[in-house]
Parts: C-alpha cells; sequence; structure tokens
C-alpha cells in the first residue's frame, strides 16, 4: 500500500481533522464528577458513531460507571493485529477564573511556538486519542481497508482512577488480545524530538501515625520528660535519607534497580533536555537528588521515596503551648525495574520500626495499594520500526524515554491480557495539562497522525 497517498490525504484532510476535535472536545466529560455523567455518555457515543463512519465496528459498552468504547475492524490473517488505547475523559477545570476562556469552547490561537488548540482534554487525551483515529481515517479514504487488524478501546474513567477498568479487562481478555498494544497518553521529551516510552515508574503509597502519649498534653509539665511524636516523626523521615549521597536510606531500597543500557543513555544526553530550564522554571537552582545521575535519568531510571505530606499538634492561629498524642506522614516511592511493591513496603516498615524510642509506638494505614514499574521490551522488532518511522516524520533521531510517572493501564495489559505496550505521544510540556488553560499543538496534532500513518506502515511490513 501506498504510504505517500495517505499522507497527502492526511494533509489535505487537515481543517476538517480539526473541527472533528473541536466537536469532541466541546463535549465537557469530567469523569470524576457525577454531574457530568451524561456527558461523558455523549463522548462515548461521540466516538462510537465516528469510528462506524469509517468502518469499524463500534460499541458502547456500559461498565458501573463511564463507558468503555470497543471497536473491531480486519479479520485474521491481514497482518498484525494492534490494540490501540485512548481515554476520552478529562479533568475537572477548577479554577475556572484562571482560564482565558471556556474550557469547552475550544478555538485555534497563535503563540510564539506556533498555533495551538486551546481547550480541556485536547492534549490529555482527546488530541491525542484522534490522532490514530485520523490517521485510520486516512487509510479508509485511500486505499478502502486499514493497514492491519485493529482494535480499538477508549476509556471513560482514567481520570478518576479507572474503577472500571481492571474489571472489564478481566471479563474481556479474550476479545481484546492482540500483538501489541499502542496507547497515545505521553509526551515528546523536548519539543520536535519524537519519542517512544520504553519505561514507566511504578508507585507505592503508605501513610503512618507515629502515638506518643495518651493524650495532647501541656509543655510547660510534660516539656523535657516527655516523648514528643513530632519530634520523633522529624528524627524518623530524616533518617530515610543519606545526605551525603543523596540516596534512599532504607535497607535494600534499590534491590531490583538496573543501570540504564549506554544506547539509551546516549539518547537522552542528545534529546535536547535542557536540565537548567527545567529546574530553573519551578524556581530550583541545581538538582538536589541523587549525586551521580543526570536529571532525566533520576526522573526516569531511579527510585525515589518521597514525603508528601507531615502534620500534627496545633496548626490553628497564634501559639498553643502543647506536645501532641500524635503526628502523622505520607509517603510514596516511585519504582523501577524489577523493585517489588510488596516487599518493598516490608522494608520501610522495619526501616521505621527499627527506629522507634521506647514509648513510642507506629500505626500503618493497611488500605494503600502499590504497582511495580513497566518496562518495556525494546527488543521486539516493532520498537525499531515504529522508531524509524517517527525519525522520518519528524527528521530527526528519535529516542527511547522513560518516564517519571506511572500509567496503570500499561501494567494491566501485560498482567490481564499478556501485551506489551509501545507509548508513542505528541503532548509537550508546556501543554498545560490538568491545569487551566490547557492546549495542543497543531503541529503535534497533524505531525501525530502522520507519525501514526508512518508506524502503521512500518508495523505490516
Amino acid at each position: 500500500m501506498s504510504l505517500d497517498a495517505v499522507l497527502n490525504q492526511i494533509d489535505s484532510d487537515l481543517t476538517p481533522a480539526i473541527d472533528r476535535l473541536m466537536e469532541l472536545l466541546r463535549i465537557p466529560s469530567i469523569s470524576t464528577d457525577p454531574a457530568h455523567k451524561e456527558s461523558c455518555d455523549k463522548a462515548a457515543e461521540w466516538l462510537v458513531a465516528d469510528l462506524k463512519s469509517i468502518g469499524i465496528a463500534a460499541e458502547k459498552r456500559v461498565t458501573p460507571g463511564c463507558p468503555m468504547v470497543v471497536g473491531h475492524v480486519g479479520e485474521d490473517g491481514d497482518g498484525p493485529h494492534v490494540l490501540f488505547y485512548g481515554h476520552y475523559d478529562v479533568q475537572p477545570v477548577d479554577p475556572l477564573n484562571l482560564w482565558n476562556r471556556d474550557p469547552f469552547d475550544p478555538a485555534i490561537e497563535d503563540t510564539e511556538n506556533g498555533q495551538v488548540i486551546r481547550g480541556r482534554g485536547s492534549s490529555d487525551d482527546k488530541g491525542q486519542l484522534m490522532t490514530f483515529v485520523e490517521a485510520c481515517r486516512a487509510w479508509k479514504a485511500v486505499h478502502g481497508k486499514m493497514p492491519c487488524r485493529i482494535t480499538f478501546f477508549f476509556e471513560g474513567e482514567e481520570e478518576s482512577g479507572s474503577p472500571s477498568l481492571i474489571p472489564f479487562l478481566t471479563e474481556n481478555a479474550a476479545e481484546l488480545k492482540a500483538d501489541l498494544a499502542l496507547v497515545c497518553d505521553t509526551s515528546m521529551v523536548s519539543r520536535g524530538v519524537p519519542s517512544i516510552a520504553s519505561q514507566l515508574r511504578g508507585m507505592l503509597k503508605d501513610e503512618f501515625t507515629i502515638i506518643g502519649p495518651r493524650i495532647d498534653l501541656h509543655s510547660g509539665h510534660y516539656g523535657g520528660p516527655g516523648l514528643n511524636p513530632l519530634r520523633e516523626i522529624s528524627r524518623i523521615v530524616a533518617s530515610f535519607y543519606d545526605e551525603e549521597t543523596g540516596k534512599v536510606a532504607v535497607e535494600g531500597f534499590y534491590e531490583g534497580v538496573h543501570e540504564v543500557p549506554e544506547d539509551q543513555l546516549r539518547q537522552w544526553a542528545g534529546c535536547g533536555f535542557d536540565e537548567a530550564e527545567y529546574l530553573n522554571s519551578v524556581g530550583y537552582t541545581r538538582p538536589h537528588g541523587e549525586k551521580g545521575y543526570s536529571t532525566l535519568e533520576q526522573q526516569w531510571a531511579r527510585p525515589t521515596l518521597e514525603v508528601n505530606g507531615l502534620w500534627g499538634g496545633y496548626n490553628g492561629a497564634g501559639s498553643k503551648t502543647v506536645i501532641p498524642s500524635q503526628a502523622h506522614c505520607k509517603i510514596t516511592c516511585r519504582l523501577v525495574g524489577d523493585m517489588d511493591p510488596d516487599a518493598l513496603r516490608r522494608k520501610i516498615r522495619k526501616h521505621v520500626e527499627d527506629r522507634l524510642s521506647p514509648d513510642a509506638k507506629v500505626v500503618w494505614d493497611n488500605d494503600l495499594e502499590g504497582s511495580p514499574a513497566s518496562v518495556m521490551n525494546i527488543s521486539r522488532p516493532e520498537f525499531e520500526a515504529a522508531r524509524t518511522a517517527l525519525s522520518d516524520e519528524w527528521n530527526r533521531e528519535a529516542v527511547f524515554t522513560g518516564m517519571g510517572g506511572s500509567i496503570p493501564v500499561v501494567g494491566y495489559f501485560k498482567s490481564i491480557l499478556g501485551l506489551d505496550a509501545m507509548l508513542v505521544g505528541f503532548a509537550n510540556d508546556d501543554d498545560a495539562i490538568h491545569s487551566p488553560n490547557e492546549k495542543y499543538d497543531v503541529q503535534s496534532f497533524h505531525k501525530g497522525i502522520r507519525s501514526w500513518a508512518r508506524i502503521l506502515d512500518a508495523l505490516t511490513k
């Protein structure tokens, strides 16, 4: 099949493609707000109709929450079978007063970096989702059929914790299995640098309370001989870290961590990432993490233990001379490689319990879960084929990157469906996802469509 004809079709159809995206962006599909449940249904129905318009057998599937959209095209023997995932739900728009326009009245705006599509969901994830749909539309228009067998899977609860996802994947595993999952919910490492995420950090959450006296105490009566839980918890939190090296000092914390291969380090070094700009943009003058590792290595390939909340005692106006009965701490860990979240939780808890003073006790929150890191099998030939396709479209070497955050669906694809996932996204760091004035570059949308057309072509060969 001719790829050039498909690319020409994408170029000539760009304005109608943007119009279609605008229609979808006008639907306020905020999954976390029950008041918008009808809008989530409407967004799912819009996608079903759009997929049907290009010959895809699509359905809205009911769940206890927001519906899933599932579509199929192609038959066995039509080349590889890919599962494409995206989500149509969006984040709430608060604070509304910080938006420069109605977040659900999208528009094209001119900026110093070119034209952008402004509106909630433009980047996360409606614009990205539609890059793949539009690539398929162009294939159908030129060749009368898709380049390979494709299953479309669109979720409506990604921004609200995906409560229906695991049951749906489990119940429909046979239908959703494919050769490879494709995900477009990520960003480029730098503007104009095409990227394939090769690893996602996992997550471990925990919370503990240090309990000292049975009640809050007068600091004039007990200050000195009394154990102060705030002082106790501060000492224990400080013991999590080695100040000299920046490493986490919990015994066994780095078990399962692997060093980054030299070729990936080379790609990262040449990807255009500006460490100083990245740090200065939030008010830092230097990195403060693990010594001996670059900022990108720390963000993508090294584990962390962060204190997310620390509180106790009196927090009102003025002063209250009290020794509090309790002090509280919330922590999260980002995991890499083969780190086991359950084993790590035990190590962290042992670290705390081994350091408790007499008359102090610790109570743990046992309702928190953990998930391991996702490491993509980039030795599969499809990954290098996609990297070459992206390099051809963007006229510079595409890179295998890491991601500091987590995308749980990727782990579920592996554990429930047995699928490796390829994550290709075209968002930029300044897209303001989850924030007021979210945008998606028109270039990202246009070249994203062309990129998927190239990738689909490469995967069929």
